[in-house]
């Protein structure tokens, strides 16, 4: 099969079941679903083999990983991808049934990486202004990153070239940022107009696991050349500052 899907979780029992629900109606088929627990301590685990048993022309495969933070959950799921292309998600996220198709038709062109809009699901007409949003600030920063780890897609080798998830690489917050700022050295990364996905409301507040206004605008405006320096020398230090490990995320210190 041509396609993986992976989605780590950790005590994501309130949502995961939706997201399940919205991959098995995928209508690209087959392809590997890699579930990765980090360690949940509710009723995630469980649920994910259950569901899992249900799944139709679905090859589901169950890892676990105790380290916890999600850069080892994805670590740990791109150890498990074999396939030419693979898609990262959250388990809290809602997928339409054309989103792996519209991702392989992105591909077609010789991309190493095709991105999904994240779009509210109760308001089409912020929906649509946030896609096209999306299409103007992508074209005029091509080698940026507009879009989160919900909706990321990648040609597994070029991904694999980069140097997969780490924390040799990056330990703090924005590893969805990090990881294309090394992807996008083996290519050119697009953002399909009609690849969106639907995260849930629940991150009322975020800055427990985010940038500084300053940080993103600086990210923004630094030339593709200074990235590296942007990342390792400006911004790390200051999230390691700040003690914005990639476990606050786990820990879900953001709801």
């Amino acid at each position: 099969m041509n396609w993986s899907f992976v989605i780590p979780y950790y005590n994501e029992a309130d949502y995961l079941p939706a997201t399940l629900a919205s991959l098995a109606a995928q209508t690209l088929r087959p392809f590997r679903l890699v579930l990765v627990d980090n360690g949940s301590t509710d009723a995630s685990a469980a649920l994910a083999r259950q569901i899992g048993a249900t799944l139709a022309d679905i090859d589901v495969v169950h890892v676990h990983e105790h380290r916890p933070g999600k850069i080892h959950a994805l670590e740990c799921g791109l150890a498990a991808v074999t396939s030419p292309f693979v898609a990262f998600g959250d388990a809290d996220t809602i997928y339409p049934p054309h989103y792996l198709a519209t991702a392989a038709a992105g591909f077609a062109t010789g991309v190493v990486a095709v991105m999904g809009t994240d779009v509210p699901g109760d308001d089409a007409a912020a929906a649509l202004r946030k896609r096209r949003h999306v299409q103007r600030v992508s074209r005029l920063w091509p080698r940026q990153t507009h879009s989160g780890g919900y909706g990321q897609t990648f040609r597994t080798e070029a991904l694999k070239a980069a140097g997969g998830y780490g924390e040799r690489w990056w330990r703090y917050v924005l590893e969805d940022h990090e990881v294309m700022q090394r992807v996008v050295k083996h290519g050119r990364i697009v953002y399909p107009f009609d690849l969106w996905c639907v995260p849930s409301n629940r991150r009322v507040d975020r800055s427990a696991v985010n940038w500084t206004l300053a940080e993103r605008l600086l990210y923004h405006f630094t030339p593709a050349a200074a990235k590296d320096w942007y990342f390792y020398r400006f911004l790390g230090p200051r999230l390691a500052a700040r003690r914005m490990d990639n476990r606050n995320l786990r820990e879900k210190t953001w709801l």
